[in-house]
């Protein structure tokens, strides 16, 4: 081949890969969960497997531990273009909606099975309403049951009069009141420093996130109550989804239903781990006493009557179908 013809050939194949690259998108995605976290790492994956099944076409970076945005601001990331896509608690903006926080009626759905059960009833009102905001649903994975975090030993809610109670939505926040307690808000990435700084001294919270921010350097008592189990939802911008070819279309949501199904695996795998792990690093992991238990179950009675009161005849709907599939 002449130098010439090896030059031309050279320069169409370099402009070629120039508009290709130019051609891909860079999706970036926010998560609020340290990196080590399994929504964090089944989110990586899904970002992954976006990125590899569209050919590069769609490149997914993942930003863990709020290090984009934080938690309570990548939902209006994400709905206001600011990112295409991102990773949030909704319950946390249940001040908007009422139905973003039916995942954490406390003791409405408190095992994975009825979890399962609720998500298949709220999911077609919850994905009206985030339609209505611009935001377009792909996936949503449980946390695991959640418990009561406690620096001092606690037998009843009389015991949890005066404690500085971290809180990071509606319901939190309800909770405090209603047992004595004082509410401070308190996103997922700042825990750690705020209990070892005397901020707040206890939380409702899994298993996995105690241990991922082990949280028994300043702690010392985690009670099993599961109250409720929250979910996490991996939202894209509805204007950018539209723009998304239909074939990448299709492999986003293959990527979605796949890291749905695997979150799901590793939050059942990871809350006997977590407590096993909250022990080992020296809290004490147990039961809550029927005293505290009998307590907690009629305040989860006053704040179901007032979910419902508030998410009106969409929330009766849901929690109706729910009890259907029981």
């Amino acid at each position: 081949m002449k130098k010439s013809s090896l030059l031309v050939t050279l320069s169409v194949s370099a402009m070629a890969l120039g508009a290709t690259a130019a051609s891909a998108e860079k999706w970036d995605l926010p998560m609020a969960y340290s990196g080590s976290n399994f929504h964090s790492v089944t989110g990586a994956e899904f970002a992954a497997c976006i990125t590899s099944g569209t050919g590069g076409e769609i490149e997914v970076t993942t930003h863990p531990g709020g290090s984009l945005f934080k938690g309570g601001d990548i939902k209006r990331a994400v709905q206001t273009g600011q990112v295409p896509i991102g990773e949030r608690l909704l319950s946390g903006h249940q001040n908007e909606n009422a139905l973003f926080g039916v995942d954490s009626v406390p003791f409405l759905a408190t095992s994975f099975d009825d979890a399962a059960k609720l998500w298949t009833a709220a999911k077609p009102a919850l994905e009206k309403v985030l339609g209505e905001q611009n935001l377009t649903l792909l996936y949503s994975v449980p946390w695991p049951p959640q418990g009561l975090y406690f620096k001092n030993e606690v037998n009843s809610v009389a015991d949890m009069e005066g404690v500085k109670f971290r809180s990071y939505n509606t319901a939190t926040a309800r909770l405090a009141e209603l047992t004595g307690m004082l509410p401070v808000s308190i996103e997922a990435a700042e825990i750690s420093q705020a209990f070892a700084t005397g901020v707040a001294d206890s939380m409702v919270s899994s298993g996995a996130t105690g241990y991922d921010r082990k949280v028994w350097e300043s702690l010392n008592y985690f009670y099993e109550v599961d109250a409720w189990l929250p979910r996490n939802y991996m939202l894209v911008n509805s204007d950018v989804w539209s723009g998304v070819s239909d074939k990448n279309k299709g492999i986003i949501q293959g990527c979605a239903a796949t890291a749905e199904a695997a979150g799901l695996k590793r939050s059942i795998d990871y809350t006997n781990f977590t407590l096993d792990g909250l022990r080992e690093g020296g809290m004490k992991v147990e039961k809550g006493s029927d005293q505290m238990k009998a307590d907690l179950q009629e305040i989860g009675a006053t704040m179901t009557a007032e979910w419902l009161e508030a998410a009106g005849d969409d929330g009766k709907a849901v929690v109706s179908a729910f009890k259907a599939m029981k």
